[in-house]
């Protein structure tokens, strides 16, 4: 008997989502709202909606081909193209619009995914071709706030957060990072050793240590979000890279959000 993925089935959403069944509900309402239902007149979609948000799901946790994903659905691998190329974009962390109260802590910082598409991309660590994604989080609630457009794996994270437009979406925020953010005046980091090799403070080294207890959270955040295989060997040309991680930031924030 052919068993086929499907929505409906309450036991595949969590496996390939990490949210609940209410969870991926609230994201095929979100999805529907941005314009994910079938409207007009056209050639119809072969799958509802809530298996189509699922089929992308199942692409970004496995890193399948979709040739692959599209026989756990049972359709073409064509239909299961055209399902991501239209849904990816509307599966996405809403764009930060306006400034941040002064009394909002967030915290950036980039990380490397590896992308096939040279055009985006270039050598960094490890001799293989990727892309910096800067990734800004609250520090209180841990939910993404921003995830902005790639740049080039050999970017610095210093460069990255201008070139990106990072330091745009932490307006009127504080905003806390690793040392490797040097330039950036808005960005609070740790104090370094004095360039004469003598030790720091023991106020400093305090203030460092609460530093690095609360600038993790965003590393914990990482590792959540690489949860999702795409993120470690993406294939998507283009802007493909780019809907990938603001849709796993979106379920992130769901997941968190309860």
């Amino acid at each position: 008997m052919e068993r086929l993925i499907r929505a409906d089935r309450d036991e595949w959403v969590p496996v390939f989502t990490g949210l609940s069944v209410r969870q991926f509900r609230r994201l095929v309402r979100i999805v529907a709202g941005r314009g994910g239902e079938q409207t007009g007149t056209g050639r119809r979609w072969s799958l509802p909606l809530a298996d189509r948000v699922l089929l992308i799901a199942v692409y970004y946790r496995t890193n399948l081909t979709l040739r692959q994903v599209a026989l756990l659905f049972g359709v073409s691998k064509s239909a299961a193209h055209r399902v991501v190329d239209h849904l990816a974009p509307l599966l996405a962390l809403a764009p930060v619009t306006r400034r941040h109260s002064p009394d909002t802590v967030l915290i950036v910082d980039g990380t490397l995914v590896p992308v096939h598409d040279r055009t985006v991309t270039a050598s960094s660590k490890n001799y293989r071709y990727s892309v910096n994604m800067q990734v800004v989080i609250d520090a209180n609630t841990r939910l993404a706030v921003a995830v902005e457009r790639p740049v080039p794996g050999n970017h610095n994270d210093c460069t990255a957060f201008r070139d990106s437009d990072a330091d745009q979406a932490c307006r009127g925020a504080h905003v806390m990072a690793d040392g490797g953010y040097q330039g950036n005046r808005q960005v609070i980091m740790p104090y370094r050793r004095h360039r004469d090799g003598s030790e720091l403070p023991a106020w400093q080294h305090a203030l460092n240590t609460v530093h690095k207890r609360v600038r993790t959270r965003v590393e914990h955040v990482f590792a959540r979000m690489k949860w999702w295989n795409i993120l470690r060997n993406c294939r998507r040309k283009r802007d493909g890279v780019h809907h990938a991680t603001h849709g796993i930031a979106l379920m992130h924030n769901l997941a968190k959000a309860g």
